[in-house]
């Protein structure tokens, strides 16, 4: 039987990933043992109606070459009910089994993904600045299937089919001589030898084709999810050449790919040719020679059809499952990576009263030869509303993702009432906090979804006074289908500081003791900035707030202002104090009041 393409990759596989497999696999598999067991006894019970068929025939053809005389024709009618029964049940079993098992598999690729979208989700900022969306999914959902596969596959077909190569074997060797049983054995092992050096050889050839193919997914995905971008440059003919430049490389190691596929191909043919042709050829000389029943020529040449067949079909489930194994590989591989910032086995959950949050003596660097942060100290106060200034690149933002956990310092500390964050789990300490980013993406739902992304469970009144609190209900009620409007991928339906207010009242719905404010209004027009300031200084008396702030007109109204420059804190004070020292920040309010004339 002809093999069959595959686009998997074959890279060198680790040692054990079979039992790492096992080990991932078995608690889905003790679930439904009993519908493993159930799918094991069809499959037997189809495998012994296959093997029975040949003897049948058998049976039934020597009935027919010795006349209606020696063989009643009751006999011969059983026969071949018999032999009908025995294909059926071949089929029906075959069916049964794949009905049973299928839930096995689905389960097992539903856990597993489940288990590696958790898991993504876990992994450090670093990670996420650093994937390709496109491969990225590719390599999970070829992971996914690669486990499928070779459940159903390994479990079906290969060892079944090993099994009836040996039942064959020994059937023939029994009743019809070594000569049969030795070509049958040298076919295997040489069929055997052929594909596994042939599929090694072809190796490289398929990690091409899965590579180019990644690649051109990762071109395509990159330049949808950046369609505003490519429209303002007018570069979609840019785009477009720079995708086909991937896909012609796809395209020419699927030419190669195929080439190679051709000669694995017809190697297997000829052998299975030349074995068949050597059995059928002794089958016939015994035949003619009075030694053997035509009968027993029918069963040899059935045993042939019935074992090169699934024999032609190991070559494809071999590639495929080899295949299957490397990208169930590279799954485990995004399984086993660890994020960076994990919690410690004893963290405890954060307890906020006061809600004072302390950065002391803070020093942090992306990259060790570019310090971001050095020796930042300084403290929010319960209900206190601090602003944090300073030029672009002084580490304003980096404040904001030591605070979120999503890096840990690499000296000093980030605390919430006396409690050091890596002492917390990450969960307890996001949901004590609300924050609005500077670039708020939304998702491609409703506006209600969105802003109720928050907090999932707020009630109708609650989602009602955060979109007061946004100042989002004159926009709502212009809406024909209000909060139930479609807000587009990304949010690319709204304006940008349509989409600024959403998560304005994403961050109100939550209603977490600590808000932060990361540029909140930087897309705002001015009547609707003070519209939103205003909502804020109201909600920014019962919590404790830390804005991010460019503009500096946004935060003159700060309890405090914390002015940082290259890194460290170089003035803290009220805005009217900080003018009165003539200082950094009067600096930075002069240029930008020669900016705004």
């Amino acid at each position: 039987m002809k093999g069959f393409d595959n686009t998997g990759s074959t890279e060198p596989l680790q040692p054990g990933l079979l039992g790492h497999i096992y080990r991932r696999l078995a608690p889905v598999l003790r679930e439904n043992r009993r519908r493993v067991l159930l799918a094991l006894l069809c499959l037997l019970a189809a495998k012994g109606g296959l093997l029975l068929i040949p003897f049948l025939l058998k049976a039934l053809v020597d009935g027919l070459d010795a006349g209606a005389e020696a063989t009643p024709l009751m006999l011969l009618l059983l026969l071949v009910l018999a032999y009908g029964a025995a294909r059926l049940a071949n089929t029906l079993f075959g069916e049964l089994r794949d009905t049973l098992f299928g839930r096995v598999t689905e389960r097992a690729m539903r856990r597993i993904g489940l288990q590696v979208f958790r898991h993504v989700h876990s992994l450090d900022l670093d990670f996420h600045l650093n994937r390709r969306t496109g491969g990225l999914a590719r390599d999970i959902e070829r992971g996914t299937s690669g486990i499928s596969f070779l459940l159903r596959f390994f479990i079906f077909n290969i060892a079944p089919t090993l099994f009836e190569i040996a039942m064959v074997t020994g059937i023939l060797l029994l009743g019809y001589g070594w000569p049969y049983a030795v070509i049958v054995l040298a076919s295997v092992t040489l069929y055997g030898l052929y594909s596994f050096r042939a599929t090694a050889w072809r190796t490289r050839f398929v990690r091409e084709v899965n590579e180019a193919d990644s690649s051109s997914n990762t071109r395509s995905v990159d330049s949808l999810l950046n369609y505003e971008t490519v429209k303002y440059f007018t570069n979609e003919e840019f785009e477009a050449r720079r995708y086909d430049e991937s896909l012609a490389v796809w395209e020419g190691a699927r030419r190669k790919n195929r080439l190679s596929l051709f000669a694995l191909n017809g190697g297997q043919a000829l052998i299975i040719a030349l074995s068949q042709t050597s059995m059928l050829g002794l089958a016939a000389w015994q035949v003619q020679g009075g030694s053997m029943s035509l009968g027993d020529f029918v069963l040899i040449n059935q045993f042939m059809l019935q074992l090169f067949m699934p024999l032609g079909f190991l070559g494809f489930v071999y590639r495929e499952i080899k295949s299957s194994l490397a990208n169930i590989e590279r799954l485990f591989a995004l399984l086993d990576r660890q994020p960076a910032v994990a919690d410690k086995e004893d963290a405890g959950e954060l307890e906020v009263s006061r809600a004072v949050l302390e950065f002391k003596d803070v020093a942090f660097a992306y990259d060790d030869a570019r310090p971001i942060l050095q020796g930042v100290s300084f403290a929010v106060q319960g209900g206190e509303k601090v602003a944090v200034v300073g030029a672009s690149g002084a580490g304003k933002s980096t404040l904001v993702k030591l605070l979120f956990r999503f890096y840990d310092p690499q000296s000093g500390m980030v605390s919430i009432d006396g409690q050091d964050l890596r002492d917390l789990t990450q969960r307890s300490l996001r949901r004590q906090i609300a924050i609005v980013p500077q670039d708020c993406v939304l998702f491609n739902d409703s506006l209600r979804e969105n802003i109720r992304y928050g907090n999932p469970d707020a009630d109708e009144e609650a989602l009602q006074k955060a979109v007061a609190a946004a100042h989002l209900q004159d926009f709502v009620a212009r809406l024909p289908a209000g909060l139930d409007t479609v807000v587009g991928e990304r949010g690319l339906k709204l304006s940008g500081g349509e989409r600024q207010r959403v998560g304005i009242a994403r961050a109100a719905i939550k209603d977490a003791p600590i808000l932060v404010f990361d540029e909140a209004t930087s897309s705002l027009d001015s009547r609707s900035e003070q519209a939103v300031l205003g909502a804020f200084s109201s909600m920014a008396q019962q919590h404790t707030t830390l804005v991010i702030a460019h503009r500096l007109s946004t935060i003159v109204d700060a309890d405090r202002i914390v002015v940082l420059h290259d890194g460290k804190v170089v003035e803290q004070g009220k805005h009217h104090d900080l003018l009165l020292e003539n200082g950094y920040y009067s600096q930075l309010w002069q240029a930008q009041q020669r900016r705004s004339e």
